[in-house]
């Protein structure tokens, strides 16, 4: 089986030289899309940060034994991606990846965190405020009683990701600001003795508003993908609420459908 290596012949210092590339020139698979998954798999998983450049299409086909064709394939269907952006002057510069995050009860911090996307919070909002009726249908509290109103900024490798607002029951746990910025709120959850057991979660998708694209480093109307969430412990009770947004251009859902018996 013959194989590329390494990125050996990289300039030094270069984030590159902490890659290597099995490339199986005997595969039916082509070498463009070999090696193009493995250029976003290094993207995906921070090995090549944003910013980080990858050279020119020439310094790239010597330093891997490839012809310019297939780098130039490789490159561009990463550009097409969103993941990769040619410069003049500069070359290949990576710009950031999409979280690809699996569809179960987890918590946005903790996916992104095992992924290695170095998440960061900003809480806009921690405070009490009369449930709304469509809050306190999915909390099973009365109309109007106090719940406490979260609202996050989440970001990764300094770029915006989503946006989220939750809803809990005010008397659920103390919820100190630093904390909600140093990690995420399941974590708080299991932390306080609350176990997560099921939730009821709708998928949706819509344009972004002129606030909103602000608040997402993202141009009016843009896809955003959108996410409701009630949260129940093994209780059966519901301890969260929660009305998302995430930017189509860095995030999208991955799961899996099996077929029922």
């Amino acid at each position: 089986m013959a194989k590329t290596g390494d990125y050996s012949r990289a300039a030094n210092g270069s984030p590159l030289n902490a890659l290597h590339f099995a490339l199986d020139r005997n595969s039916p698979v082509p070498l463009y899309y070999q090696l193009a998954q493995q250029l976003e798999s290094a993207i995906e998983h921070g090995t090549l940060a944003p910013g980080n450049l990858l050279g020119n299409e020439i310094d790239l086909s010597v330093r891997l034994g490839l012809s310019r064709p297939t780098v130039r394939q490789a490159i561009q269907s990463l550009v097409d991606k969103g993941l990769l952006v040619r410069r003049r002057g500069v070359g290949t510069q990576v710009v950031h990846s999409q979280v690809k995050r699996p569809l179960e009860l987890s918590s946005l911090y903790d996916d992104l965190e095992s992924a290695g996307q170095g998440p960061t919070t900003v809480v806009l909002r921690n405070e009490g405020v009369p449930a709304t009726a469509d809050v306190a249908a999915a909390l099973g509290v009365p109309e109007g009683s106090e719940v406490t109103l979260l609202e996050r900024l989440r970001s990764t490798h300094g770029q915006p990701v989503a946006f989220l607002c939750n809803y809990l029951p005010s008397n659920l746990l103390p919820l100190d600001t630093a904390r909600l910025e140093s990690t995420g709120l399941y974590r708080m959850l299991r932390t306080a003795g609350i176990t997560l057991h099921s939730a009821r979660q709708t998928i949706g998708a819509r344009s972004a508003t002129p606030a909103e694209a602000t608040r997402l480093d993202e141009k009016e109307g843009a896809a955003l993908l959108t996410m409701q969430r009630t949260a129940y412990d093994d209780t059966g009770r519901a301890v969260e609420y929660g009305t998302h947004i995430y930017r189509a251009s860095r995030y999208a859902f991955d799961f899996q459908l099996l077929v029922r018996p």
